[in-house]
This record gives C-alpha cells, structure tokens and sequence, in this order.
C-alpha cells in the first residue's frame, strides 16, 4: 500500500500506474474501502457499498493488465454512483422509501461505459430524494454531512457524491444536475463539477427528476479527472432519444491550451446577493484569467433573474408527470389497501418525502386545465428569453464567469424549514439548466469561515473545450485550501461536533 502514498491520487495518475502494472486496481481498491470504513459513519455517502462487486471488477482489471490488455482509460480508478443510475440487479433507490427493494433490470449507459473503461464501482451514494432538494437532507435514509465540517450540508441534490470525492472515498462519482445537483454540492465540498451540455451523456438509465433539465456529470478531485471522465461518459447513445447525434467535445487533450485570446464576462446578476468573502473570489479568478491572458468584462444578462421563478414551474410540472409511474403496482414498495385507488394513495403517501410531496402537488397544480397557460406556459416563454439572453452574452464573451453558490455550506437543519431560502442556494445555477449549457464549478480557496468556496464558469453549448480550458487556468491559480481532515475531526474535541449532527 505504500505506492499509494496517504495524499490522495489523481484518477489520471492511478489509471496510468495500473495500466503499466506499477499498482494493482485491487490495491487501489482496497485502499479506497479502508478510508470508506474508517469514515462513512460520520460522512454517510452512501446508500449502498458495493465491496464484492468491486473486488470482481478489480480482479478483471488485474487480469487484463497481466495479460498485455489495455482495460481503459479508468483502469482500476474506483468510482461511486448516485443512486439514481440505474445498476443492474443493485438496489437503486433515489433514497426514497418508495423504491425499497427495486433492483433494476438494466445499467444506465454511462455504467455501462464506466465498466468498459476499466472503472470500479464502490457504491451508491446518498441524495436528496428523486434528486428534489439543495442539500441531501430530503433523503430517506438521512443526511450526509460535509466532510470539510460535519456539522455543516454537504449541498444537493448529488450530496453524497460530492461528499464521497471529497472524503477521498472515491476519486471520481458522477451524479446529476437539474437545477444545479452537481455544480452547487461540489462548490460546498471543495470539489470540481462539471454540467455537461444537455445530450451530450446519455441519460438512459438514469430515473427522471425532470426530463428537460436532468444531466449526467463527473465529480472529481482536479479538472484533468473531470475531463477524463467526461471523455469516457459522453457521446451518442440511441437508446436516448434526447441524446445529440454529433460528435461530443473531446476535453482532456485541449486542458494545456490555456485561455489567451479569450473573452470571459464577469456575469454581474451573480454576483447580486452574495457574501462578500465568495463575490471577491470570483474577482481573483478574473485576475487569475486576465493574467493567462484572458480580456475580462462585466457583463449583464438581465433575464437570469427570473430563473428561480421559472424553474420552479417547469421543473415541478415535469417531476408530477415522470412520478406518476410510482403507483404501487410496478416498483418497490406497495402498501396494500381495499381497492386499487387506495392502495395508489397510500403507497405514495407512505413512500414520498415532504419535499417530493411538495413538488408533485405545485407540479399537478401547474399543468392543470385553467392554470397551465398562465404558470407553465408562461414560465416556458421565461426559458426562452432566458436563452436569449444568454445567446446575447456569448455574442460577446467565449465564457462567463460567476459565484457557483451564494454562500459556503450551511449547517445541516438551518434551512429544511424554510423552503424557499433552501431553493435561492440554486440561483446561481438553475438558468444554465434552463438553456441546456454546459457550466462546471472549480474549488477556489475558501470564505471567512474556513470552508470551500466555488467559482463557475459558463459557456455556449458544446463549450466544454473551453470551459475546461478555463477551469484549469483558474484551479492553477486557486488559493490553498486544506483537505478535510475527517482523522483529526474525529479526535479531541469532535464529540461535540457527532453530538450537534446525531
């Protein structure tokens, strides 16, 4: 175990090494399961560890590498999964109790892709239920805490994964992002998250939130790992019928070109309402960028206001519709009753959460004869604009550049009572979802309370060659920010801190 080194090791370098038969993938993996057992009861990524599933998948990777085969691009690099991809004969829950015991029939493409490049799955991790939340504290299992700070949340709704790559559990985790799931939990947790361009990553498999917005991403510890794993995942699938028909952006080969030449607009409407400590730096990353030779403005795309507003229409409505499949008769968990509409109204009364509840009546209520043209309707006409605006602002600057999250991490409990102050944790996010663009948040440094904080940046679709190329220029230049020190955390002093988050 000494190649591994107690630093945390890129995925790059560890695919690299297993490749060349200079580590093992089962070493590697046993490695990453010591530090998943030494902490998953503080962190509580996971909904599921898969150790047997993964020691298989290691010893075929060993295997190949000893028979002079390539087994990928990912070869041995452990990975973990939020657990609404679909994993073939694996519980996939949503951490929802209306999905107790459903193991599905099929992988989610890009868990099909992920084995072919020689990945190792670990697990399934922990998320706000359906994906619907900001902080992981909607699931049903219970919430996954922050591993910079255990009091504090982890964000949402990919939580777990976030929390499973800064915890060193896993170098890389894909989650999904409808409305911010994977950029805002990995500007809380001091990781890289990337939102591919609507279609670029398949989403067969992955159970649906909300169809138009949902996207499959990468969570990793460096932007390299995201590229790497974004070049893997993405491409055409035509088992998705929303999946582009077009060459994906390949992203790891273009990292090294750098930003000169470019025009990056500070996005003004972002930087409205945010703490003093995360608006100013954003503002050292555009000197970070002007200095690789970027030209920085400001710019205003007046039409991002209204994301919020809208997104809450249109996310809702979807979510309504793809739930509805939740009857008690086809999946997981069915509470019987005298005839079948009772036993429909009791099984989703007992297997949803307060915050699914919420999103399916708002979502009924919006699509409902009387009220669709003057809620949905209308809030699909603010998508639009929403995208013209932006359309606007690419006219001029190649990227945009912003805060990903309004604050660093809150404490857990401080906003589950409050709903729509847990919802504005997403405004930064929410109108690059609207306009199906790519965005990807890198960690830079962190705020006057010593936790991360993530900037973002912004692009056209199909940009994601150069917003990589941006986001390495701004990780080179990112302020130091310490690891979580899970170790000492649970020493000295940490009672207290176990104690506040029981």
């Amino acid at each position: 175990m000494s190649a591994l080194g107690s630093a945390p090791r890129p995925a790059l370098e560890t695919a690299a090494m297993v490749r060349a038969g200079e580590l093992s993938a089962v070493e590697v993996l046993e490695h990453h399961l010591a530090t998943i057992e030494a902490h998953e009861d503080d962190v509580r990524a996971f909904t599921l560890v898969t150790p047997d599933e993964a020691r298989t998948q290691a010893r075929a990777v060993d295997a190949a590498v000893a028979k002079g085969e390539d087994p990928g691009p990912l070869a041995g690099v452990p990975i973990a999964l939020k657990d609404n991809l679909c994993t073939r004969g694996l519980p996939t829950t949503c951490s929802s109790r209306i999905l107790d015991g459903w193991r599905p029939p099929y992988d989610a493409t890009v868990v099909t892709r992920l084995a072919a490049a020689g990945a190792v799955s670990v697990g399934k991790t922990n998320m706000d239920e359906f994906a619907m939340g900001s902080s992981t504290e909607t699931s049903a299992i219970g919430p996954t805490r922050n591993p910079h700070d255990l009091t504090r949340v982890p964000g949402g709704s990919s939580g777990g994964s976030a929390a499973a790559v800064a915890a060193g559990f896993a170098p890389l985790a894909l989650g999904s992002d409808t409305g911010g799931s994977i950029r805002q939990p990995a500007a809380l947790c001091g990781v890289v998250g990337l939102k591919p361009t609507y279609g670029t990553v398949s989403r067969y498999g992955l159970v649906a939130f909300a169809s138009s917005l949902d996207q499959i991403g990468p969570f990793a510890g460096t932007v390299a790992d995201a590229a790497l794993l974004f070049d893997v995942i993405g491409g055409h699938d035509p088992l998705d019928s929303t999946s582009l028909n077009r060459p994906t952006p390949r992203v790891l080969s273009v990292l090294d070109e750098g930003v000169d030449g470019m025009t990056i607009g500070v996005l003004a409407e972002y930087l409205d309402g945010v703490d003093p400590d995360v608006a100013a730096r954003v503002h050292q990353a555009a000197e970070a960028l002007a200095a690789a030779g970027a030209r920085i403005e400001e710019i205003s795309v007046p039409e991002v206001a209204l994301g919020l507003s809208a997104y809450y229409l249109i996310a809702p409505g979807e979510a309504s519709s793809n739930l509805a499949r939740y009857d008690g008769v086809r999946y997981g968990l069915r509470v019987d009753a005298e005839d079948t509409a009772g036993m429909n109204t009791a099984t989703r009364s007992a297997g949803f959460g307060a915050e699914v509840k919420r999103r399916i009546m708002l979502g009924t209520y919006v699509l409902s004869a009387g009220y669709m043209d003057a809620y949905y309707n209308q809030a699909l006409k603010v998508r639009t604009k929403i995208i013209e605006g932006f359309d606007r602002a690419y006219a001029q600057c190649d990227l945009l550049l912003g805060p990903t999250t309004p604050t660093t991490a809150f404490a857990l409990g401080a906003k589950t009572e409050d709903p729509l102050t847990m919802y504005l944790s997403d405004v930064c996010t929410i109108p690059t979802n609207l306009a199906g663009h790519p965005a990807i948040s890198v960690p830079f440094g962190t705020g006057d309370d010593g936790l991360p904080i993530g900037v973002q940046l912004l692009g056209p679709a199909l940009a994601e060659g150069d917003l990589l190329r941006g986001a390495a220029v701004v990780e080179a230049a990112a302020p130091p920010m310490a690891p979580p020190a899970l170790t000492a955390s649970l020493r000295g002093g940490s009672q207290e801190n176990r104690e506040g988050v029981s």
